[in-house]
């Protein structure tokens, strides 16, 4: 018993010296972060007396309970999470093959019980003394993280280094959160980066929070310190559900259902040419006018977030006319597919408010995919079948109309607002090629905006349900989400379908 209680007194307290290090580095401790992420008293760990196997290399001499990682369930706002935590102290939190072991053993049994996972990443990456068993560990979780994709939430909270092969596992869950100036995600680190290409960069400048929110869009948010990620993190699960089995929960409001927005009515500029904020309106109409934008650094001319409408969760998806003037591109189109899909997994209703002018044009963007890239909002929206809404504001032109869930793509419920405008492209371009040579031009530009510059034909032909007052934006989607509440929507049967990648 005495040495059993040694044990665990090891397991817990860990080695203070190192702690003392982690502090000055502004990080938490492994067990400091559970504690302050999971409701008090409510964690149980597993496997806490679990060594490594390696006796190479003078390793059988350093053996440490739990091996540098704590690992268990535990409860967030009383809803269950398995999660774990990489003890950075600990042999700089370096996988094992034990370490792999207990990682898998917690993806298995949430997704036996239908529960997120979390990961709280802080790691050396592989342990090197063990070789190919720690990257044999790797793969053993990458597999499991593909199988729990769409099945379980799968958060990772990115809180000291993430290197070499490590990065894959959280490149494949859901969300990706990072904190600044402690995190770090790359494949290969700033040393291999200059003797391979000669380029001169620091951990920062290569993969740090600001780097992966802004740039390359692999981080979906960054936090100051650990204690603000993690709690952004206990209120950002407050909108997803346990599994793909259950619904989100409801978050009761004083907010009326009935709540008119009066503001709206005049809040599209009529220049057309005049950007405004999209995330206004989404604020305005949502509950309590709250909103959590995902990926609010990262290709700007699209916005995605959570909302909720009625109490109940929604994902909003809203073109941003003031980046871009809300156009598509590759980098848009790939943000909004990849939140999309998340949606449909977990039964979240999708709410969009669309102002597009249509794809970005240019050699740049042709070059680089435009075509695959931009039909992958095409394939993540038509193959949606969680209840869907659009909402056209203004300009809706040319392949974009199709893209953005029209009707056309089986949206439920499809509308417009007086200032909506549905056409192939806009009345200069259009008027500029109909009437080429054509000496009275502006006249047939005024002609063509009498004609087009306004939602209804789209209305007469069915492609929209009803040109909506603006002001009842809200009562209207909380309405309509009551009835596809119940909606079951089937699909041809596939083993899967081919999205374009």
């Amino acid at each position: 018993m005495d040495k059993l209680s040694e044990l665990r007194k090891q397991a817990v307290f860990g080695d203070p010296k190192r702690i003392d290090k982690q502090h000055l580095r502004n990080k938490l401790s492994a067990r400091e972060r559970v504690d302050l992420l999971l409701d008090k008293d409510s964690f149980v760990e597993y496997d806490q007396m679990v060594v490594h196997r390696c006796v190479d290399f003078g390793m059988d001499k350093h053996k440490h309970p739990g091996d540098g990682l704590v690992s268990g369930h535990g409860y967030v706002n009383g809803r269950l999470v398995f999660l774990y935590s990489f003890d950075f102290t600990v042999g700089g939190g370096t996988l094992s093959e034990t370490v792999a072991e207990k990682i898998c053993k917690v993806q298995e049994k949430a997704m036996d019980v239908g529960a997120p996972i979390i990961g709280l990443n802080d790691s050396g990456g592989a342990r090197i003394q063990e070789g190919v068993q720690s990257l044999g560990g790797y793969a053993d979780i990458f597999h499991r993280n593909v199988m729990a994709s769409g099945v379980v939430p799968q958060l990772s909270m990115i809180m000291g280094p993430c290197a070499g092969g490590a990065v894959y596992s959280p490149a494949l869950t859901d969300f990706i959160f990072m904190v600044k100036n402690t995190s770090y995600m790359f494949v290969t680190g700033p040393e291999v980066v200059k003797a391979v290409t000669n380029e001169d960069v620091d951990m920062e400048g290569l993969g740090g929070a600001k780097v992966h929110s802004s740039k390359s869009g692999v981080s979906h948010f960054q936090l100051e310190n650990d204690v603000e990620a993690l709690m952004f993190l206990r209120s950002f699960l407050s909108f997803l559900p346990q599994s793909n089995r259950e619904r989100t929960p409801i978050k009761p409001t004083a907010d009326s259902e009935n709540r008119e927005v009066p503001v709206l009515d005049k809040f599209v500029p009529e220049d057309p040419n005049r950007p405004y904020d999209m995330r206004t309106i989404i604020k305005l109409v949502s509950d309590d006018e709250y909103f959590l934008e995902v990926q609010p650094d990262y290709a700007k001319n699209i916005i995605v977030g959570f909302g909720r409408l009625g109490g109940e969760t929604v994902g909003y998806i809203g073109n941003q006319p003031q980046s871009l003037a809300g156009v598509l591109d590759r980098l848009s189109s790939m943000k909004a597919a990849r939140f999309i899909r998340f949606c449909d997994a977990f039964n979240i209703p999708i709410v969009t408010f669309e102002d597009v002018p249509g794809y970005l044009p240019g050699v740049n963007e042709e070059h680089n995919g435009i075509i695959t890239h931009g039909a992958k909002i095409l394939y993540a929206y038509s193959e949606a079948t969680v209840p869907k809404i659009t909402i056209i504001t203004r300009k809706s032109y040319g392949g974009a109309y199709c893209v953005m869930n029209s009707k056309h793509l089986r949206g439920d419920y499809n509308y417009a607002w007086p200032t909506g405008e549905i056409a192939v492209m806009g009345a200069k371009g259009a008027c500029e090629i109909i009437f080429r040579g054509n000496k009275n031009i502006e006249e047939e530009i005024k002609n063509y905006e009498d004609k087009f510059a306004n939602p209804l034909i789209a209305a007469q032909r069915g492609f929209i349900d009803e040109i909506l007052t603006p002001r009842n934006t809200r009562k209207r989607l909380i309405s309509d989400l009551k009835v596809l509440k119940t909606k079951n929507q089937q699909v041809p049967w596939k083993k899967h379908g081919n999205i374009p990648l």
